[in-house]
């Protein structure tokens, strides 16, 4: 997701200072069976009702009783424990007052028994029929309804658009020793940890919608009133979806995959389909190939700037100038770090939001014509650190800039600074401590060896050989920036 950390700083910082004041794996490794969600899901007026069949691979040493599914769409619910939006963007996301939604399962089958638990009821676990050993593979059917908020979120009604992001229940990663590891929803950042899995995809909407997504259409057909889509993405962490009865389209290609630009309102439409297009063919030739059959960019109603799924970035409406092409720039390098080489976002969010923050700053001091300059934003990104760390010691007595914490104990302000900004600086510094050859050589290694699986930060710091030390400095706050 992008966050632009400079936009209404000063009056985020001091809401942070006001904040801060009041406080007292088990992805699918290359060559095994992937997992596979088929998914048959029909939109209409504000509700999406679908069935997904899920079948599930046990690569762990142990046998298995149960699986768990992250409902994301119930954070969205009247009376949720973790709002989704913070109180600061409620005005700009709730555009037409208060509004609820809610992800209710209907059935489940086959199946020993089947409950909604969790911290916030977050969670679907299935009880399966007998033990699920090593190496064994089980089928599972879990017909569900979502209800959308009229909100400019990842999941909801949007203006101008309707946004089906997280929007079916959600395969829980499985952690060795740990069991299925379950995400509270939090307004900070993208809570979300996905293992990759093959997705069949089969949609239907109102034939007067246009409709984005994150696979490649294999069909598209009407019946009656009614479009119904077949798609397909292999080896990927989520999908989504954006539909409007106002999208107009700009279509255009980059190192041989076809780009495709989804706008409401774009004086120059051609100009932002050529900066995906370049800045995609960038990211294709400094890290790695792309691993999906096309990409899209989808412009909607959204409270922060972007948000980024495999295949597919959701673009606020609102971005327009620098802002839309920077972006656009972020939120394709998400494409790589994020959708491409996971992490666990809920606790490791710098992992995906500093590579894709500073992978913009590289396409930018590329291609000087568009005037964005990367320096300018990197002396920025420290004054911004140096500002919370001042603030920090004001408060407590000593700063805390370390970047290992879920999302749920940063404030608002702090998680901007410290996983964008402060995320961005840690790849600057690993640059300058390395030197080009080495440093792109470095992402590249890194891009190859965890490419459709979940990273760690350990692993990430490997990849990195005589400069790993850098990493463990800035994520455990010991760096000064």
């Amino acid at each position: 997701m992008y966050r632009n950390p400079f936009k209404r700083c000063v009056c985020l910082f001091l809401c942070a200072a006001l904040a801060l004041c009041l406080l007292p794996l088990s992805a699918c490794a290359r060559g095994e069976e992937r997992d596979l969600c088929a998914i048959a899901a029909e939109y209409e007026e504000g509700v999406l009702r679908g069935q997904m069949r899920f079948t599930y691979h046990n690569r762990t040493e142990e046998p298995l009783a149960s699986l768990c599914f992250n409902l994301y769409g119930n954070a969205f619910r009247k009376g949720a424990a973790y709002a989704p939006v913070a109180a600061a963007d409620r005005a700009s996301a709730y555009y037409a007052g208060e509004s609820y939604g809610g992800m209710e399962v209907l059935s489940v089958s086959p199946c020993a028994s089947w409950e909604v638990c969790g911290e916030d009821e977050n969670v679907l676990r299935v009880g399966l029929e007998g033990e699920l050993f090593p190496d064994e593979a089980v089928t599972v059917e879990i017909g569900w309804e979502l209800t959308l908020a009229s909100v400019n979120h990842r999941t909801g009604v949007a203006e101008g658009a309707v946004n089906l992001g997280n929007f079916y229940p959600a395969p829980c990663v499985y952690e060795a020793g740990q069991g299925f590891a379950e995400c509270v929803y939090s307004s900070n950042g993208d809570p979300f940890y996905s293992a990759c899995a093959d997705y069949e995809v089969t949609f239907t909407a109102p034939a007067s919608f246009i409709v984005a997504a994150s696979g490649e259409v294999l069909s598209a057909s009407q019946r009656g009133n009614k479009k119904v889509y077949t798609y397909a993405l292999s080896n990927a962490r989520d999908f989504a979806l954006c539909l409007s009865e106002g999208f107009s389209v700009a279509m255009g290609e980059a190192c041989g995959v076809p780009v495709a630009w989804y706008y409401l309102q774009d004086e120059d439409p051609q100009a932002s389909l050529a900066l995906l297009e370049e800045c995609f063919a960038y990211y294709y030739k400094a890290f790695g190939a792309y691993p999906y059959a096309q990409f899209s960019a989808a412009q909607t109603g959204f409270c922060y700037g972007g948000m980024e799924y495999p295949g597919l970035v959701f673009i606020s409406s609102d971005a327009a100038g620098e802002d839309l092409l920077y972006t656009l720039a972020h939120e394709t390098a998400h494409q790589w770090w994020y959708a491409a080489v996971g992490s666990d976002q809920t606790k490791d969010a710098w992992m995906d939001e500093g590579p894709a923050e500073y992978s913009a700053l590289l396409f930018f001091e590329s291609a000087p014509h568009y005037g964005v300059s990367a320096a300018a934003r990197l002396d920025a990104a420290r004054r911004a650190c140096r500002a919370l760390a001042s603030v920090q010691e004001q408060v407590f007595g000593r700063a805390d800039t370390s970047m290992n914490r879920p999302l749920t104990a940063y404030g608002g302000y702090e998680y901007v600074v410290l996983t964008y900004c402060r995320g961005a600086l840690l790849f600057d510094t690993l640059r300058d401590a390395l030197g080009d050859k080495r440093f792109f050589s470095a992402l590249r290694r890194y891009f190859a060896a965890y490419a459709g699986d979940i990273a760690r930060p350990e692993e990430l710091a490997a990849c990195f050989g005589s400069a790993s030390a850098v990493v463990e400095s800035f994520v455990t706050g010991e760096a000064v920036v």
